[in-house]
């Protein structure tokens, strides 16, 4: 009788069937995994009301029974008809290869992981006496389990890397070991290939020159490209969890080189990754250092006032930022405020909620005995958050399948880390995520100001992506709600990252739009009119109409060229720096 892997192996390529020993053990082995699913199902079951409608475990273990036997059914009788499969199970990219449906194990194999994982979650709903927070949170954690067990991520239950060990005689797994092992010592999952991209050389190379540097942040200046620019200029405040070239990847993705090309004078500010000198900073010292830029910026360009963007937890900090200033009575030193991806309310916050617990909180401090937490903690902190794409799909294909990792400039950001001051991110973590404490007037004061967003009237344009899993299209929504100006909303299709670098040329995804007064996201979307394409050149025609008028591009319009000296080139030194 052929070995195991010999027999499956051939199955892989050419749908031949396993042997009688191998059919006696993976039947085991699922059929284990469905009893320890109706025997958890029948232990609760027992303690309700017997009845379905009483009791929805009851319910549960009905159709569980009810699945299992149809289960059974197809396997041994494969010819049979089956039921149109759903449309999530066809497309799921774990499993596409032939094998998995054209070998009756693994094509079993298959069917029982979905229709266990999916009994699993239902179980998850079907919980009675628990509170909605506790209910997410275990939500998240069982379908965190449920991607981690995915038959796809283990050798001897993935067909493809069966064959590929085969066919290699074992070079895939010693070459996926290399790749374990690198990244074990690094203490990071490698995404793409580290030396496929340098900041300087291939990425952030758009040109201009550090202006001002606080032992908080560089003050970018970027050249012109158009013999005139917009009077107002634009001040980019990027995410200090991450490094600002995400608005300036490879020059055809870069937001900041085509506002250059659009005639906008562009400034950015790079955080400084936290060391133990920043240990004592807070969020005080963050909306300081935004209002510090935009005066620094009024002054240099001898200008009343500054477009301001704020991405992701920056955008949070500009909607303090505005509050601050409209309670000092400076709120014309913003013309116009845009917010992509940003948060102000957080009780719709999504996934990120899980880690804010007291236990996981004192955790953090733990990390963080110099006063900064390592940004590799952050980092793996997101890959959660969509572990099937930024976790497992990686073991499968590049320590199982021992494949050479693919160059993506995205992804390479992703993985270049910035570490956080531990106090500031603490006070973060408990006084936003935790207690929404932004959306309560006077609850929360930057530098003694009580903040109030109610009291920002700004013009506002608001950016949420469809898909984003860190900041939920509905939380981004809630600012409408508290800013009493006007507000543009618009929602971008993908999420969080490719829902913001969005090239017209690219010609991908689309956006939503909508006019008329909504009180919902819900209501936002049913009346709203899609439009292929790019939202970039939807905003600029926003911008525009809050200050069309222009200035030639010279003197202190060029970086150096006014009374602030060129300290050095861009992209500067913070962002090079770990």
């Amino acid at each position: 009788m052929p070995g195991w892997a010999e027999t499956l192996g051939a199955g892989a390529g050419g749908g031949a069937m396993p042997s009688l020993a191998d059919l006696q053990h993976w039947t085991w082995v699922m059929g284990r995994a469905q009893q320890m699913m109706l025997e958890q199902g029948l232990a609760m079951a027992k303690a309700a009301p017997a009845t379905p409608a009483a009791n929805p475990f009851a319910q549960q273990v009905q159709d569980f029974w009810a699945d299992s036997l149809s289960l059974w059914q197809r396997f041994l009788d494969p010819a049979a008809p089956r039921p149109e499969e759903p449309a999530a199970q066809a497309a799921d990219k774990r499993f596409r290869g032939e094998a998995w449906r054209a070998n009756p194990v693994f094509d079993w194999i298959r069917q029982s992981y979905f229709m266990i994982a999916d009994h699993m979650l239902r179980g998850i709903d079907a919980i009675e006496g628990v509170d909605e927070a506790r209910r997410a949170q275990l939500r998240f954690a069982a379908r965190g389990f449920v991607d981690a067990m995915s038959p796809s991520n283990f050798a001897l239950t993935n067909p493809e890397v069966i064959a590929k060990t085969i066919e290699t005689r074992g070079e895939n797994l010693l070459k996926g070991m290399q790749h374990m092992l690198a990244d074990l010592a690094r203490g990071q999952l490698t995404h793409t290939p580290g030396d496929a991209f340098e900041v300087g050389r291939n990425l952030a190379t758009t040109p201009g020159k550090v202006i001002h540097r606080t032992p908080l942040y560089e003050l970018i200046q970027y050249t012109p490209t158009t013999p005139d620019v917009l009077a107002t200029p634009l001040v980019i405040f990027p995410p200090w969890i991450n490094r600002f070239y995400i608005l300036d990847l490879t020059p055809e993705k870069s937001f900041i080189r085509w506002c250059l090309d659009q005639g906008i004078s562009v400034f950015m500010v790079s955080w400084k990754s936290a060391d133990a000198s920043l240990a004592h900073v807070t969020w005080d010292d963050y909306v300081g250092a935004q209002v510090e830029a935009v005066d620094v910026i009024r002054e240099l360009l001898d200008v009343p006032s500054v477009h301001a963007i704020g991405y992701c937890v920056a955008g949070t900090t500009l909607a303090a930022t505005l509050a601050l200033l409209a309670a000092r009575g400076e709120a014309d030193k913003v013309k116009s405020a845009t917010f992509f991806t940003a948060q102000v309310d957080f009780a719709r916050a999504g996934d990120l909620r899980n880690f804010i617990d007291d236990d996981q909180m004192k955790l953090v401090e733990t990390l963080a005995p110099e006063g900064f937490l390592d940004g590799r903690y952050m980092a793996a902190t997101f890959n959660l958050l969509r572990g099937r794409d930024l976790i497992w799909n990686y073991v499968t294909n590049n320590y199982l399948l021992g494949n050479d990792y693919a160059p993506f400039d995205l992804l390479h950001w992703n993985g270049d880390t910035t570490n956080l001051p531990v106090k500031w991110h603490m006070a973060y973590l408990r006084d936003l995520y935790r207690d929404n404490l932004l959306v309560s007037p006077g609850a929360i004061a930057v530098q003694g100001v009580p903040l109030d967003l109610t009291r920002v009237k700004t013009p506002s344009f608001v950016q949420a992506g469809r898909e984003d899993h860190i900041a939920p299209a509905e939380s981004v929504f809630e600012i409408t709600r508290h800013f009493r100006g006007p507000v543009t909303f618009l929602l971008a299709g993908s999420g969080h990252i490719a829902g913001v670098v969005n090239p017209p040329a690219a010609q991908k995804y689309q956006y939503w739009t909508n006019d008329a007064p909504v009180q919902s996201l819900d209501e936002f979307v049913a009346g709203a009119t899609e439009t292929k394409g790019s939202w970039w050149l939807h905003w600029l025609k926003w911008l525009r109409g809050h200050g069309g008028e222009t200035v030639p591009a010279t003197g202190a319009r060029v970086p150096g060229g006014g009374r602030l000296a060129a300290i050095e080139d861009a992209p500067g030194s913070y962002v090079r720096a770990r």
